[in-house]
């Protein structure tokens, strides 16, 4: 079973790596880290471990975001769930570029091999069926919590080319992001309030 590190959240408030990358320009969070792309040709076991677990992060986003358009008709799910494929077939083109099993082949909508994230899809699910502005607030969740994990990869990743697809993803995250926080807002009157990081990483990205 793939599984994520469960020290990742301490050591990137120790590491202070998150906010740092958070509040760059998009595109600078990665040159910010490392100075050089790095010359390596093999996988460590963390970064097949990450590579895996985003995979199915990314599919987690997908079909959240599939199922609670279904539930409700909100543009934004549906918008965003393709955004979210584009984001699965980018991490699934590395797991084969270094022949490293897939762990979302086969599984339908709903259905991981995580078991961190199959409770956590379960919980959100829950969660967005009770209303729909619960629903855009699940997908703030989502959104800040792949900020999060998104930046301790690339901490943990040596080479450019991961760094470029993690980077990519990282950018279309702050976008997500604000669009459920723009309508969140339109719906409530009110701004957008922080639910997994800081209020003030939050307010970089919204702001940005």
């Amino acid at each position: 079973m793939f599984t994520k590190k469960v020290s990742r959240r301490e050591m990137l408030g120790m590491t202070g790596a998150l906010a740092a990358a958070s509040m760059l320009p998009a595109g600078e969070a990665m040159a910010a880290r490392r100075g050089g792309s790095g010359g390596a040709t093999q996988l460590t076991a963390a970064e097949k471990n990450d590579l895996a677990f985003m995979r199915e992060e990314e599919k987690l986003a997908r079909d959240v975001y599939l199922t609670l358009y279904d539930i409700w008709g909100t543009p934004v799910f549906a918008n965003i769930a393709s955004s979210e494929q584009q984001h699965m077939d980018a991490i699934l083109n590395l797991l084969n570029t270094y022949n490293l099993p897939d762990p979302a082949a086969g599984n339908l909508v709903g259905e991981f091999v995580n078991a961190e994230l199959q409770a956590l899809y379960d919980a959100l699910i829950a969660r967005g069926k009770q209303s729909a502005l619960e629903a855009l607030q699940v997908g703030g969740v989502i959104e800040e919590t792949d900020v999060e994990d998104l930046v301790a990869a690339m901490a943990t990743s040596r080479l450019s080319n991961i760094d470029k697809v993690y980077q990519n993803l990282l950018n279309g995250s702050y976008n997500h992001l604000r669009a459920f926080a723009k309508n969140i807002q339109s719906l409530t009157g009110q701004p957008y309030v922080a639910q997994v990081v800081s209020q003030d990483i939050v307010d970089s990205i919204l702001d940005s």
